[in-house]
């Protein structure tokens, strides 16, 4: 097989393989996390959406292998189809486990039709039917309340600081939406990243699929350049020491952006790459917030 195709892109080719070659592309998310159920370590996370568990980077690799020829996609008046273009065994390239955890799949849920398929996921996995489109019209007032109850809304207001180092972009918008994060402030110098979701334009787009506002702060990050040599604790403090002397201090107005959507949103989130907020300057612009005069919330790192 090609070299692009990672272990969990043979899942996915598989994954149409046991389903007859085809299927919707919602019928294939919550297949494929069904089947991600059934997983210790799993090949995919899962955000709550629209029509419910919906995987950013599933979706992405399905827009691979249809760009490399492996699947066809279509879009006709019933729905999105993604189709095999041919069928290879690819099921025989997944290890014991995954193989016999999609034929229980199969088994299990094969017989549904695409509504119930929902249903089930809504049912049984409450939380990520919390931003369904669709929810009130295929569930009961019971089951609605099951769904509901999982809805983390929070009075108080709260500055967050996250790093997504070591998250995958699902995992990340989970915390923000179980944390009732409303706007998500982007303080990176550049908006790019390597990493799956995280460059600006695909984690703006990820959070506003969510329902969270994302604003990006360039004027408040710091060139990769002053950050290439950063060995100790004590290089990044001394980095940051210099960062609170100057691009702080001359860009105060930007920590007032950032006040005011606190005060009109009650939530707000800084984020960067670094997981440890003593080894980010994100922790300094929330030290300098935190300083405000007449602040009325706290901090907390997730």
């Amino acid at each position: 097989l090609c070299s692009m195709l990672y272990y969990r892109r043979k899942i996915l080719l598989a994954l149409l393989e046991v389903f007859g070659g085809q299927l919707t592309a919602k019928s294939l998310q919550k297949f494929l996390f069904l089947f991600t159920r059934k997983q210790e370590i799993k090949a995919f996370d899962f955000v709550p959406y629209k029509y419910g568990c919906f995987s950013f980077q599933a979706n992405q690799d399905i827009v691979t292998l249809s760009k490399y020829g492996y699947v066809e996609i279509t879009t006709t008046e019933t729905g999105r189809y993604i189709r095999l273009k041919e069928k290879n065994n690819y099921s025989a390239e997944l290890d014991l486990f995954d193989r016999q955890s999609l034929a229980s799949v199969k088994t299990e849920f094969g017989g549904l039709s695409q509504t119930d398929l929902i249903r089930y996921t809504y049912t049984h996995y409450p939380f990520y039917a919390t931003k369904s489109s669709i929810a009130a019209q295929i569930l009961t007032i019971e089951e609605l309340d099951k769904v509901n109850a999982q809805i983390k809304t929070f009075a108080e207001p709260m500055l967050f600081t996250i790093g997504y180092e070591s998250l995958s972009l699902e995992s990340y918008i989970n915390k923000l939406i179980i944390n009732d994060v409303r706007v998500l402030c982007d303080v990176r110098k550049n908006a790019f990243s390597q990493k799956y979701g995280f460059s600006k334009s695909q984690l703006q787009q990820a959070c506003t699929r969510v329902g969270i506002e994302y604003i990006h702060i360039p004027e408040l990050g710091i060139d990769s350049e002053e950050r290439q040599d950063l060995v100790s604790q004590k290089d990044y403090d001394i980095l940051f020491a210099k960062y609170e002397r100057t691009t702080l201090k001359t860009n105060e107005t930007y920590l007032t952006i950032i006040l005011n959507k606190i005060q009109e949103k009650g939530r707000v989130a800084l984020t960067c790459f670094e997981k440890s907020p003593i080894q980010c300057h994100r922790g300094r612009v929330a030290k300098r917030l935190m300083a405000m005069p007449n602040k009325k919330f706290d901090l907390k790192n997730l």
